[in-house]
């Protein structure tokens, strides 16, 4: 990574109007040296009597992004953001901002501080604060309902997204738009203006106060009906324009900033915070110390089943040329249909132009030949979770595949490196394992098997990065049956879901506790969904552990052709192809004859039960997975339950949730994490178990 200058603010002078430089690589963010360099530089420039106007504008690619998220935890430093856009508007000279990339966050409040603002044409702007479950806390709660109105501001407060520089003109957030010189420009615009002009004394859009009340009611009855009254930044971002409304600027100011402070101590924000930092420390591959992605322009992919053809659709949409190989021509016809399908829905929803649909699928070819796989940069194998099946179509793809390209297999949970062996090119292969829907499904974890070679390795990250995606590193190796990090987590999750449910909790119940605790379905919605088929396959191709509890429920409900979804039946009955079912009472019969045959005596759990007795499955789990090496860190296991699974982003993911509610995690850091990880990584570097808490789980495992 380009390091930063030593000084990240420079100030240099075009004639009558000085120029405050910004450069703070990657992304220009605000931390404190950046705001001293400004602050002084602004002084500077307004102290000398031959600058008539300040233009603050950035080098790279973007204008600031925001502040740096990392002193939210740390003791204040000065000037604060707030107490440097205060600067900025109070300047007695017109202050232009000039904005290229993006102005987020703090960088867009630093920009409305600022008398004027100027943008190139393509960039975008946004308040994304929301996302980290806080509000804009420079400002920029006040300014901009005094730049755009209440009910706009609160559109692009409360959503976090963004607008581009055409769209802000419109709304009155920019006053230029220009596709010339940006600087020049802004040096030119700068020129023309006589005198300041702050924000905070523009009412214009504030005059229609009993209109706006009502905009204001509105929208806190309708995120008390979407998310709770107890939703603590919507609500605190409306309170905030309310006094944008009502009360001077300085007092408003003032309820900001305790605003903010209620938010940044909120659990939710730490947990959405520890979210936003677990993604990037994922990004980090230590393969990227000795190779960098090759090129993918074109790839290839084995099998269009529910998962190659989710897999092309993504391939599709981020602008790649796809092959698409099926078997026999029922096969190449049906993948078709799929993709098709997709874009006719998403022309119908108005995601896409009829045209936008037409284009995409010009780059994709079917076929049921397997001999053009030889232009291919990247080959993903996505048949059916098969040995022998995938073992034979692996060894086809080395064969065929020219010699720099990289293979890569789709499984879930099958011996990856014995896979990549198969294709005569071990080191070119890697695990491209992308959760269901691919198409619309965040998250991809790659594997990692001893011999995979570094450039391999980085190209397979390059092109999940060109997704769009978020991707995992996972060391996949012999001996660690799960596999990826994703199906040792699942596993223990159903686990410990079955156990309770074989001991006297129901499908329904166990569901509603895990909906409470934030999870957008329960584990037997989910395996309704997927098909308790699948699942059934993979626990009878894998060896079991004759010594640990085995719950048959699921098994006996297959052998009963109940399904799930695909068959209207399954944990629910589905009516009419239905997605919300209703309890199947055949199988709560199922379930007590079970209990009876078993002579257990069905006992009660409260919700409280179910969620803590989960989470120390997933937990125990994830420490296995650190134990074996599997997952790097902490806090990817938390990204991959995010992302894979739908666990509440904003309690930041098992691992955190653990450190911060389960007080029998004690604080002490397992051997194998590097002393040198930073503590950001996760709230708590992953620890371990209390011997009496290990044991209360172990109880569970145990006929």
């Amino acid at each position: 990574m380009k390091q930063a200058p030593k000084h990240p603010v420079r100030l240099e002078r075009q004639g009558n109007v000085s120029l405050i430089v910004i450069e703070n690589p990657p992304v220009n963010a605000l931390g404190a040296a950046v705001r001293r360099g400004i602050a002084a530089a602004l002084n500077a420039a307004l102290s000398n009597d031959k600058t008539d106007a300040v233009v603050i504008a950035a080098n790279g690619r973007t204008f600031p992004v925001g502040a740096d998220i990392r002193e939210f935890d740390m003791a204040p430093q000065q000037p604060s953001l707030s107490q440097l856009c205060s600067l900025v508007e109070d300047a007695r000279k017109p202050v232009i901002a000039a904005i290229q990339g993006t102005a987020l966050g703090g960088g867009l409040e630093l920009a409305m501080a600022a008398h004027y603002r100027i943008a190139s044409k393509d960039a975008r702007m946004g308040l994304p604060e929301i996302k980290l479950g806080t509000l804009p806390g420079a400002g920029g709660t006040q300014r901009l309902p005094r730049l755009i109105g209440p009910e706009l501001a609160l559109d692009m407060m409360l959503t976090g997204s963004q607008v581009s520089a055409g769209i802000a003109a419109e709304m009155g957030l920019i006053d230029l738009v220009t596709s010339n010189d940006l600087r020049a420009e802004a040096v030119a615009f700068a020129r023309s203006v006589k005198e300041p002009r702050p924000t905070s004394q523009n009412r214009t859009h504030l005059s229609d106060g009993s209109a706006y009340m009502a905009t204001v009611a509105a929208r806190r009855a309708q995120v008390k009906m979407e998310l709770g009254a107890d939703a603590l930044a919507p609500n605190k971002i409306i309170d905030c324009v309310e006094s944008a409304l009502l009360l001077p600027v300085e007092t408003g100011l003032q309820v900001e900033r305790s605003a903010f402070e209620d938010c940044i101590a909120s659990r939710e924000s730490a947990g959405l915070r520890h979210a936003f930092f677990a993604e990037r420390a994922a990004a980090k591959f230590p393969e990227a110390a000795e190779a960098k992605p090759e090129p993918v322009d074109r790839i290839a992919i084995v099998g269009g089943g529910l998962m190659g053809s989710g897999i092309a659709i993504a391939a599709l949409q981020s602008g790649f040329a796809v092959t698409l190989v099926e078997q026999g021509e029922s096969g190449v016809n049906a993948a078709l249909e799929r993709i098709g399908a997709f874009y006719e829905r998403s022309v119908a929803k108005g995601r896409l132009s009829e045209a936008q649909g037409a284009a995409a699928l010009t780059h994709l070819q079917l076929t049921n030949k397997l001999d053009g796989l030889g232009e291919a940069d990247l080959i993903i194998e996505a048949v059916a979770e098969d040995f022998d099946l995938k073992a034979g179509i692996l060894s086809e793809i080395g064969s065929l595949a020219k010699p720099d390209a990289v293979i890569a297999t789709n499984t879930s949970y099958l011996d990856l490196a014995a896979l990549a062996a198969t294709t005569g090119r071990a080191a070119n292969t890697i695990g491209l394992h992308f959760f269901a829907p691919a198409q619309s499904n965040a998250l991809v974890e790659i594997g990692v098997h001893d011999t995979a070679s570094p450039q391999a390795v980085m190209t397979g990250l390059g092109f999940v990065r060109a997704l769009g995606k978020t991707a995992v590193r996972a060391r996949v190796h012999a001996g660690f049956g799960s596999g990826y990090i994703g199906n040792a987590i699942l596993e223990a999750y159903r686990h410990a879901a079955d156990l309770m449910l074989e001991d006297g909790a129901t499908p329904a119940q166990i569901d509603g506790a895990m909906r409470s605790f934030g999870f957008r379905l329960g584990p037997y919605q989910v395996a309704d969904m997927s098909g308790l088929d699948i699942a059934y396959a993979r626990r009878k191709s894998k060896p079991r552990d004759p010594e640990a509890r085995y719950v048959e429920i699921a098994d006996k409900m297959v052998e009963q052709g109940w399904l799930g979804q695909k068959s209207g039946r399954g944990y629910y009955i589905y009516i009419d192809g239905q997605r919300q079912g209703v309890p199947n009472g055949d199988v709560l019969k199922l379930i007590a004859e079970h209990r009876a045959k078993l002579g257990i005596t069905p006992r009660k759990f409260t919700d409280r039960d179910i969620r803590d007795r989960i989470l120390l499955a997933i937990v125990n789990a994830g420490a296995r997975l650190l134990g074996e090496g599997v997952a790097a860190r902490p806090s990817d296991i938390d990204t991959v339950m995010i992302h894979g699974f739908g666990y509440p982003r904003g309690r930041g993911g098992p691992m955190m949730d653990a450190d911060a509610t389960t007080p029998s995690i004690i604080a002490s850091r397992l051997s194998i994490l590097a002393p040198e990880e930073p503590t950001l990584w996760g709230a708590a570097p992953v620890l371990t178990m209390l011997a009496q808490e290990r044991q209360k789980f172990a109880d569970l495992n145990t006929a």
